[in-house]
């Protein structure tokens, strides 16, 4: 957490004392301190990519669950010592799988729940709850609580007093005690539950702990593309709210792209959008889907059909027609594109052109790319005849940890309307 005032240091507990002891704390031992009145967030912290990285000794540790630079420089230098695509991006489940294969028995303190990045402290939680999966799947499960303020010069009171909860241990020792965690979920606050990992592990888990009304964040990125997808659209199916940090790394794009028809003068080009053209990294095609059809969706496009279309050796990428409200067709095609340096999650947006053909005036081209280098490739092809209008899309460089302190400060007990619309129509892509 951020500078915290410590009113009961870190304690290991049996798993059955855990619910009786927390009781106790705050009605006897803490009884002039008031837990803040606010959320309960549960985390499922998987930090495979750091546990392997610590075993076979190319990180010295402690596993703290959050992403910094040297873990991320330590997961691209084994990539390519996995043998792995330069493309292959840090937080990809293949690269911690493909380390697993790699010998080392090194060991680390394991601080997972410890830690707790200071832009979602700030919000005050009023329990932590992280549950810490280990390598070894036959580890028992261990507990460990504790209890904080913030300090008086940060300008808080005891009423923003929480306590942290980790659950550490195997997979299979975490599932069998999910009745431990439930008493210490509170009913009468509102629930985050955040899976920081893959889609695709312990789905028995996620349904258990993001039940009824409790607030789930995922992120699409890390898992299979059809399962992240589909998980999507049957949670916002359900009514439950789901929030999905892949789809909030797309707002610059969303923004960039209006900015580019605000001008009264484009305006129009937008009811005579006749191809759209996405590049992505690697072959995780969820996040360009995701920003098609958000466009679709908001220009009102009707999808017709969908194909797969050969790539130039990088991958096989995707294709589709739409039909606009007047009947003309669009045509869309995404495709992967090999990088040298991949961002920080799969299927990153590279870039991104939309062509415009009305029967007055010159075309118009649009084309975003994440970089000036990006847009060579979506420059060629005839481009020389339309009207150019080009940008580089201003990318965010935030950590998992503060893009889930900007939904904490939002409320967002929902999921965003947009993304409600879009994930079906990026579901109904994917080949």
């Amino acid at each position: 957490m951020s500078t915290q005032l410590t009113l009961q240091a870190p304690l290991v507990l049996p798993p059955a004392e855990v619910p009786g002891h927390l009781e106790r704390l705050w009605s006897d031992e803490l009884g002039s301190s008031h837990g803040a009145a606010t959320f309960t967030l549960v985390v499922w912290e998987g930090s495979w990519l750091e546990q392997q990285l610590v075993r076979c000794g190319r990180l010295d540790g402690p596993i703290t669950g959050l992403l910094n630079d040297t873990v991320l420089e330590a997961a691209r230098a084994a990539a390519i010592s996995c043998g792995l695509p330069l493309s292959t991006a840090p937080m990809d489940p293949q690269l911690a799988w493909a380390i697993g294969n790699l010998g080392g028995d090194h060991h680390a303190a394991d601080l997972r729940g410890q830690f707790v990045e200071g832009a979602i402290s700030v919000h005050m939680p009023r329990r932590l709850i992280t549950f810490a999966p280990t390598l070894d799947g036959a580890k028992p499960l261990e507990t460990l609580v504790a209890a904080y303020c913030p300090l008086p010069e940060e300008g808080a009171g005891g009423d923003a007093c929480g306590d942290v909860v980790v659950l550490r241990g195997g997979t299979g020792a975490l599932r069998e005690n999910l009745d431990l965690v439930q008493p210490l979920i509170s009913p009468e606050l509102p629930c985050w539950v955040w899976w920081n990992s893959s889609l695709d592990e312990a789905p028995e888990v996620m349904t258990a702990l993001a039940s009824g009304n409790r607030r789930l964040v995922v992120d699409s990125s890390l898992g299979d593309p059809r399962r992240c997808l589909d998980l999507l659209v049957a949670r916002v199916g359900a009514g439950q709210p789901i929030n999905d940090l892949n789809w909030m790394r797309l707002r610059s794009w969303r923004e960039s792209l209006a900015m580019v028809f605000d001008p009264p003068s484009r305006r129009d080009a937008l009811n005579h959008v006749v191809q759209l053209d996405l590049d992505v990294e690697g072959d995780n095609p969820v996040k360009g889907l995701l920003l098609a059809a958000w466009l679709a969706d908001r220009l009102g496009w009707h999808l017709t059909a969908t194909y797969a279309v050969d790539g130039d050796g990088s991958g096989q990428g995707i294709g589709a027609e739409f039909e606009r409200t007047d009947g003309q067709t669009v045509r869309f095609r995404q495709m992967p594109v090999p990088v040298g340096v991949p961002k920080t999650h799969p299927g990153a947006m590279v870039g991104l052109r939309l062509i415009c053909q009305s029967s007055q005036g010159s075309p118009l081209c649009v084309i975003l790319c994440s970089e000036s280098g990006g847009c060579m490739r979506l420059e060629s092809g005839g481009m020389a005849s339309m009207e150019l209008a080009e940008e580089v899309v201003p990318l965010p460089n935030e950590s998992e940890e503060m893009e889930m302190a900007r939904l904490l400060s939002g409320g967002h007990d929902s999921t965003n309307p947009l993304l409600a619309v879009a994930a079906p129509i990026a579901a109904r892509l994917l080949p």
